[in-house]
């Protein structure tokens, strides 16, 4: 079998030589892997079964295993280390370069060298690591073992990953650091990242915090934290390159290269007068093209999009997502110069907001602090999501009192108009729900505003009119059709689907749906108009309001037209 394999080797038949040592013993294709050249292997390996390359993986020496992990591709190597155990990873790792051990080191394998003390393998490989991986390693680690991961991190990377970990293990991780390496993270943090960690501490670190900072930055952070809390002041920060009109480019090359180190962005630089009013921008593109004696004033751009310290946080970001900058200018009142918002916070603003709009629609308050779902206590999922529910479980008793009301009828009527109460209901909130969530989203990413509540209803109801035209055709042919078969077309009388019956569910169905529309089109509007947010008063009273009218209209009609 080994000739025939190394046969269809030299010819470059992978899948034909994977195919005959499927059945084979992991040491077998081991052995055959040892003694294929460098050009073999690693398409040799791509044509095995996931699981028996794992299985081979383990059995091979340092040099193989290392050509093989990285010459697979992400994907491919993914879906092998699912198949290969902690213990058997950590041994690989342990044997391999740290750029190459990056590429299999999960957080398993990563606690499992940290547990065994392996710091002579662990260090390098986190030094290696990128700040948002290593930030999922810190919050899946347990706290007594934070201060020892944090520790054997370069200094900057250990800032940067401070950034990124998640509020609680901040907080868990600055309880176990001793004073002097605070002050190192805190000197290597940009400004507004400090006052997030402010906003987000308890204030007995928080008292820590300020009390290890400078008297620069404290001033820094209590100017900040004057500002709302939903506004672009809030969310800016001060550290930003400056240039005056009258420097030339050399000279501006030479601020960049003094300043640059403790600049969140130098890829677009402000130019103010001495009064730090905002006069123009200039990008690292238009240093970079221009001649070193042109002076800032005659390549900056004049015309600058900015926003204002107390414009509202969500329609900065908005804006640099609508105009795709890296950062927006703030300023105060008299046009002067104080900060930028950068698009990394923009992205945090957009995730938030859309976070709060989703948990609004579904009637979840939303909390201040979020955490991510799996570290979110059951108290806590209670506090959000019991008021809503007690409130929608409330105002369903108008459903149940016009059911009350129409029941004695509709039962002298016929019995089999109850079955139909269901599809209405259903149908009536699926309609007003797909209503409201688009003029909801068209309100949030200022597609749409109360001023086009005329064309919006106008859009509304006609696109009703054709769903419930097409839903009622449909209905009707479902009853005569379906329905009769399951409740029986020759049972007696009232019991009956007859076609009289099947055309009153149809109208209300018809009629339903385009209040619905109409419902669901306007709510949002109107709470916007009360300068409510829709998603959270207006998405989770469409569906009670729906119901309410469909049984009306239903009940209505069936007493009218057949009592």
């Amino acid at each position: 079998m080994k000739e025939e394999v190394l046969k269809f080797l030299s010819e470059k038949d992978y899948e034909s030589a994977a195919d005959l040592v499927r059945k084979c013993s992991p040491e077998e294709v081991a052995h055959i892997l040892s003694e294929l050249g460098d050009e073999q292997v690693v398409p040799f390996c791509r044509a095995l079964e996931s699981e028996q390359l794992a299985e081979v993986l383990v059995l091979l020496d340092a040099p193989l295993q290392q050509k093989i992990i990285a010459g697979l591709h992400d994907d491919e190597l993914q879906e092998v280390m699912e198949d290969v155990s902690v213990d058997d990873t950590v041994d690989i790792i342990e044997e391999l370069p740290e750029g190459v051990a990056r590429r299999i080191a999960e957080e398993e394998e990563i606690l499992a060298l940290l547990k065994e003390r392996n710091f002579a393998v662990l260090k390098p490989l986190l030094a290696s690591m990128n700040e948002i991986d290593l930030a999922e390693v810190f919050e899946s680690a347990k706290e007594e073992d934070l201060p020892v991961l944090f520790r054997i991190l370069p200094k900057d990377l250990a800032a940067d990953m401070f950034v990124e970990i998640d509020a609680d293990t901040q907080e868990k991780l600055l309880k176990k650091l001793n004073d002097r390496e605070i002050k190192d993270v805190m000197d290597e943090l940009f400004l507004d990242d400090t006052v997030d960690l402010v906003e987000e501490m308890p204030a007995n670190v928080v008292k820590r915090l300020l009390a290890l900072s400078d008297t620069e930055t404290r001033s820094y952070i209590n100017e900040i934290l004057k500002y709302p809390k939903d506004s672009a002041g809030s969310i800016m920060t001060i550290e930003f390159v400056r240039f005056l009109p009258t420097m030339s480019v050399e000279q501006a090359f030479d601020t960049v290269r003094e300043t640059a180190i403790d600049k969140e962005t130098i890829y677009t630089c402000y130019v103010t007068d001495r009064e730090n009013k905002l006069l123009g921008l200039v990008t690292a593109k238009d240093l970079m093209l221009a001649k070193k004696g042109a002076l800032i004033s005659d390549i900056m751009e004049e015309n600058v999009i900015y926003v204002n310290t107390l414009d509202d946080k969500e329609d900065v970001a908005r804006k640099i997502s609508d105009y795709g900058f890296l950062a927006i200018p703030v300023v105060d009142d008299e046009r002067r110069l104080v900060g930028i918002v950068t698009v990394d916070d923009a992205i945090d603003v957009i995730e938030e907001e859309n976070t709060e709009d989703i948990e609004g629609m579904v009637g979840i308050v939303h909390g201040d602090n979020a955490k991510p779902y799996l570290k979110t206590g059951v108290l806590s999922i209670w506090k959000k999501r019991v008021p809503w529910l007690l409130i929608l479980m409330v105002s369903a008793t108008f459903t149940g009192l016009i059911i009350n009301s129409f029941e004695e009828r509709l039962n002298l009527i016929s019995p089999v108009l109850f079955a139909c109460i269901p599809m209405l209901m259903d149908t009536g909130g699926n309609s007003g729900s797909q209503a409201s969530v688009t003029i909801i989203r068209s309100l949030a990413l200022g597609e749409l505003t109360t001023k086009d509540t005329g064309k919006a209803l106008l859009k509304e109801f006609l696109a009703g009119l054709l769903l419930a035209a097409t839903l009622a055709v449909a209905c009707f042919a479902k009853l005569m059709l379906i329905d009769n078969l399951l409740f029986g077309t020759f049972m007696p009388g009232n019991k009956a689907y007859t076609w009289d019956k099947c055309a009153i569910v149809s109208l209300a169905l018809f009629c339903t749906v385009v209040v619905a529309k109409v419902v669901g089109c306007l709510l949002p509007l109107l709470v916007k108009k009360c300068k409510l947010d829709p998603a959270a008063v207006a998405s989770p009273f469409i569906t009670t309001i729906v119901d309410a009218v469909s049984l009306l209209i239903f009940c209505g009609l069936a007493v009218l037209i057949l009592g």
